[in-house]
């Protein structure tokens, strides 16, 4: 019997709808599946969703998986790595963005908080929105 793969995709991806009003982009015609994860305004990416092979991302086997590549504060990259499910970016800067497995490895409320973090830390600042007034 073969066993059902699990997967957030459709988790995450209904999370960033609710909260954040983003509707995935795929932009690349050679990986349709590559989600790209956007502010409406500054158009900056805050997640992208990919299926990769495990051993691409030096786990076990050559099955694929999704994954979330995140932002996070360079300073929290070391302890996040420690933590089961979260692994160093796939081809993004590994200083400044994690992957996390969808596959189940890391919990819902986790991948939540991190997606929350890089949205934040990929948003518009106050000081730099020049002459906009905000009215």
């Amino acid at each position: 019997m073969m066993q059902k793969k699990t997967t957030y995709r459709q988790d995450v991806l209904s999370y960033v709808r609710e909260k954040y009003g983003t509707a995935p982009d795929y932009p690349w015609m050679s990986t349709p599946d590559a989600a790209v994860l956007r502010h409406k305004d500054n158009k900056k990416w805050y997640g992208l969703i990919m299926n990769i092979r495990r051993d691409r991302l030096g786990l076990e086997g050559t099955d694929t998986v999704d994954i979330l590549n995140v932002k996070c504060d360079p300073l929290m990259t070391g302890s996040l790595l420690m933590m089961q499910g979260i692994l160093p970016a796939y081809h993004m800067n590994k200083k400044s963005w994690i992957s996390v497995l969808l596959d189940g490895t890391a919990d819902h409320e986790q991948i939540y908080s991190l997606i929350d973090m890089s949205f934040t830390m990929t948003e518009w600042k106050a000081s730099g929105r020049k002459g906009k007034t905000g009215k």
